[in-house]
């Protein structure tokens, strides 16, 4: 059985700084490609970082230099360090597989930044 418990998240002021885990369960974590998604009130979920099975990594453009996305294999761990944290990322976060996520979604961790 597929899961996915991502934590993390919390309230932070502007500029501010938050890491992000996900533990997957019922996958051979070390053999996928990671990513993690956000998906903020009334929006599509979206793509924000991956990393291959060999550690490559890719953002998008808004968050590249903020976001820094990372792979522990034998904690069957993905991690999203983030800083300079803005009202914009203000979102649900979710880590699931590249380029196909699984069916199954975990619940997420909320990133709220406000002053």
């Amino acid at each position: 059985q597929v899961q996915f418990v991502e934590s993390g998240g919390g309230l932070v002021q502007p500029g501010g700084s938050l890491r992000l885990s996900c533990v997957a369960s019922g996958i051979s974590f070390r053999l996928h490609a990671m990513g993690w998604y956000r998906q903020a009130p009334g929006k599509q979920r979206e793509l924000v970082a991956t990393i291959t099975r060999d550690g490559s990594t890719t953002y998008v453009i808004s968050e590249k230099g903020r976001f820094t996305i990372s792979r522990d294999n034998a904690k069957n761990t993905a991690y999203l360090q983030m800083n300079n944290l803005q009202p914009e990322d203000t979102a649900v976060y979710y880590c699931n597989r590249v380029p196909s996520p699984y069916a199954y979604w975990g619940q997420g961790t909320q990133v709220t930044v406000s002053s």
